[in-house]
C-alpha cells in the first residue's frame, strides 16, 4: 500500500566484523531542485536503493523527501528497486536525500565461462534478447565494431569482455562537462571523450555487436583504493558494465577494474534511460536548476 511519508526505508542485520575481502560504505546521495515559483504537483521515481546479490549486502537504505510526499516502493522489470513518490503541495523546493549503508566485495562465485557456440544457441538468444539489441544510446557502426573483433582475435567470451572494456579505456578520454545523458555512443566515440555513462554506452554497445548479452550498471564508485576508514569523502554516481559468458561478469571500463570493494550496485537496464537515479515530471514554473552531492564513507 502507499505510504503517506516523506521517506521509504528498508533495513537488514548485518555481521558484527566485515571479511577482508569486502568493505562496508555509507552512501549519502542529496538532490536539491529549486523552481521558479509554487510547483502545484509532483510525480517522481528515484532508484537510489541499494540491491541485495551474492556480492553485496545492503545493511540499512533510506529515501528522505521533502516535502512530504505519498511513497511507495517496487521492482522494476529490469529487477532494479523504485521508490516512487508523488506531492501536491505548493513548494519552490524539492529534495531528496538516499542514505545507505552497503557491504560489498567481489562476486564470489562466478560460473565457468561459456563459448561463443553456446552463446549462439537460440534458447540464450532468446532469453537475453533484450540485452543483445543495440538501442538508441548503444548502437555502434560497423566499422568500430570490426575494428574490436580484430582486437578480440580468438579470445573466448570472458576475455573478450574485458579486451572489449580496454580496447574503450584505450581510445577515450574521461571528460567531465564533455556529453550530456542525451549523447549517443557513436557520438561520444567519435569525439573521442565522455564520462562514465558514455564509456559504458560504448562498452555495451561494442559487447553485444560481438554477441555477448550486456546490460549497464548505475551505481556509486568509492573514489579511493586506499580509504580510510571513518573519512568521508566527496564520491560520485559511476556506471559500469555486466556481461553474461555463462554467469553475468561485472567490469569498470572507466578504470579498467574489476567490480569489488569499491563499487555499489543501484540498478540495471539497457542503458540509461533504465537507470535514471531520479527522474519525474511536475506542474508549474521552470526549474531554475538543481544540486547533486554524494558522500561516500568507508566505515570498515
Amino acid at each position: 500500500m502507499p505510504q503517506s511519508q516523506s521517506q521509504y526505508q528498508t533495513q537488514v542485520q548485518g555481521p558484527a566484523r566485515v571479511p577482508s575481502d569486502r568493505w562496508r560504505l555509507q552512501v549519502v546521495h542529496r538532490t536539491q531542485f529549486r523552481y521558479g515559483g509554487p510547483v502545484r504537483s509532483s510525480y517522481n521515481e528515484a532508484r537510489m536503493t541499494p540491491e541485495n546479490s551474492s556480492r553485496q549486502t545492503t545493511l540499512r537504505s533510506r529515501v528522505e523527501i521533502e516535502p512530504t510526499a505519498t511513497v511507495h516502493a517496487y521492482r522494476d522489470y529490469w529487477g532494479s528497486t523504485v521508490t516512487a513518490f508523488d506531492t501536491h503541495g505548493p513548494h519552490t523546493e524539492l529534495v531528496v536525500k538516499a542514505t545507505s549503508v552497503v557491504e560489498a566485495g567481489p562476486e564470489p562465485h562466478l560460473p565457468d565461462p561459456v563459448d561463443w557456440t553456446a552463446l549462439a544457441e537460440p534458447d540464450v538468444l532468446d532469453r537475453f534478447g533484450e540485452f543483445l539489441r543495440p538501442s538508441r544510446l548503444t548502437a555502434m557502426d560497423e566499422p568500430v565494431v570490426a575494428a574490436v573483433r580484430e582486437v578480440v582475435g580468438d579470445a573466448g567470451p570472458r576475455e573478450a569482455g574485458r579486451l572489449v572494456c580496454r580496447f574503450v579505456y584505450e581510445h577515450m578520454e574521461y571528460l567531465t562537462g564533455s556529453t550530456n545523458v542525451k549523447t549517443n555512443a557513436m557520438q561520444a566515440w567519435t569525439s573521442g571523450k565522455g564520462v562514465c555513462q558514455d564509456i559504458s554506452h560504448v562498452s555495451v554497445g561494442l559487447l553485444r555487436a560481438l554477441g555477448l548479452p550486456a546490460r549497464y550498471v548505475s551505481g556509486y564508485l568509492h573514489p579511493k583504493p586506499s580509504a580510510q576508514i571513518g573519512q568521508a569523502v566527496t564520491g560520485e554516481s559511476h556506471a559500469w558494465v555486466e556481461w553474461w559468458d555463462g554467469g553475468w561478469s561485472g567490469y569498470d571500463p572507466t578504470n579498467v577494474v574489476e567490480i569489488g570493494t569499491r563499487h555499489v550496485t543501484l540498478a540495471r537496464g539497457r542503458d540509461y534511460t533504465d537507470v535514471p537515479p531520479l527522474k519525474g515530471i511536475f506542474s508549474g514554473p521552470k526549474s531554475e536548476g538543481s544540486k547533486v552531492t554524494v558522500e561516500v564513507t568507508r566505515l570498515a
